[in-house]
């Protein structure tokens, strides 16, 4: 090396060491789980607006009564929210105590309502004018973006959030669900009746039923993606947790069977049954996590909400605008947060559904940026065009 190289080198590299920070990956030191609910959840019997009237007028059979003494009725957080019954020795509890957030008004700026474009849209994480890279998802980018990831896709195939560039491993965690009258059980209760009068009746009806059940599955198993169900999730969280307490530090979990369009329920019912179960395996995965929880952030979303009014099955149809949860032992829970409008037909958009007005990716880019120190040049890697938006709540 000629002299006035090495001179050189040595004069610009305090500078470099002095400002590798602007260089440097920075360290994947908390933990993120990223939960997302396939189906389109309904997040208005969720995070109930206990204050409009219009709410209650709008869901005559599905709404879940204000707060009060009865146990079937909404969990108090403030004047204007409360929370499903449901969640009370869970969430609530967690909520209570500083450890979860929710933001109202979440969601994406696509306005298909269709489950498989709308889940695409947001796995992506990219803008959604000009040219689309399907095969780059943002937590593939995230992890790129970080040094030290030990990243897993508890999912039966690499999902598209985690497709890119960066390596990730997926192993499955899916139980398939079983109707609770089988093939054979029809065939016994149909011999009962045969060769009475009613056995044209009951053949009919489990013919119908065995049409519509068809119907209804290639839509909600479609929409479900593989995703396992809220049923399995308490034990498959308590796995999660083993695994992330020790070795993963960046991982991706997906629920099915959120696509409510008959027999929903309110306070109690289908909804609340799953509810309830994806509230113990969140309650589950904090506690297996052990001291590993006040460094852990858990982020659960749906690819949109439902319709504000129920629909003529006692259900509810594809909507908009959703409920987002952040959960994590450090965070600055106990509240709602970003922006908010009154709950009213005045503010529905297009007449029918919860409006976005906070946007996904600004959303889950001020949340990264809190938890991993990223500069705006960072997070626009992760989300481009896109600025984030701190909340307050890491």
């Amino acid at each position: 090396m000629k002299r006035r190289d090495l001179l050189k080198a040595l004069t610009v590299l305090p500078l470099a060491v002095a400002s590798g920070r602007l260089f440097a990956a920075p360290a994947a030191s908390s933990r993120l789980l990223v939960v997302f609910l396939r189906g389109g959840y309904d997040a208005a019997n969720l995070l109930i607006p206990i204050s409009s009237r219009f709410y209650y007028e709008s869901r005559p059979n599905i709404a879940v009564p204000r707060p009060g003494a009865d146990l079937n009725t909404a969990l108090p957080i403030d004047a204007d929210w409360g929370l499903h019954p449901s969640l009370r020795d869970t969430v609530y509890p967690l909520f209570k105590s500083g450890q979860v957030a929710f933001v109202p008004f979440a969601g994406t700026e696509n306005l298909s309502r269709s489950h498989f474009e709308t889940q695409d849209s947001i796995e992506l994480g990219q803008a959604l004018v000009g040219a689309r890279n399907y095969g780059s998802g943002f937590l593939n980018r995230l992890v790129a973006t970080l040094n030290g990831t030990e990243p897993m896709a508890f999912t039966a195939q690499l999902p598209l959030i985690f497709r890119g560039d960066a390596r990730i491993p997926n192993t499955a965690l899916r139980t398939v669900g079983k109707s609770s009258v089988n093939a054979r059980q029809s065939d016994m209760i149909a011999s009962m009746y045969k060769g009475t009068r009613l056995q044209a009746q009951v053949s009919e009806g489990f013919s119908t039923r065995d049409e519509v059940m068809r119907e209804m599955a290639t839509e909600m198993n479609a929409a479900n993606r593989n995703a396992i169900s809220a049923k399995s999730f308490e034990s498959e969280a308590r796995r999660i947790g083993k695994l992330m307490k020790d070795k993963y530090n960046v991982g991706f979990v997906d629920i099915g069977g959120w696509d409510t369009h008959v027999g929903q329920g309110g306070a109690t019912g289908n909804l609340a049954n799953r509810f309830d179960e994806l509230g113990r395996g969140l309650a589950a995965f904090a506690e297996e996590i052990g001291a590993g929880w006040k460094n852990s952030v858990v982020v659960v979303i749906s690819e949109f909400g439902r319709t504000f009014r129920e629909n003529g099955n006692r259900g509810t149809d594809h909507g908009h605008g959703t409920v987002y949860w952040v959960l994590g032992g450090g965070i600055r829970g106990g509240r709602i947060a970003g922006e908010q409008v009154q709950a009213d037909k005045a503010t529905l958009f297009q007449n029918r559904d919860f409006p976005v007005l906070n946007e996904y990716r600004a959303v889950l880019g001020g949340i990264f940026a809190r938890m991993y120190d990223l500069t705006d040049a960072q997070i626009g890697q992760v989300f481009p065009q896109s600025k984030k938006r701190d909340l307050g709540i890491i």
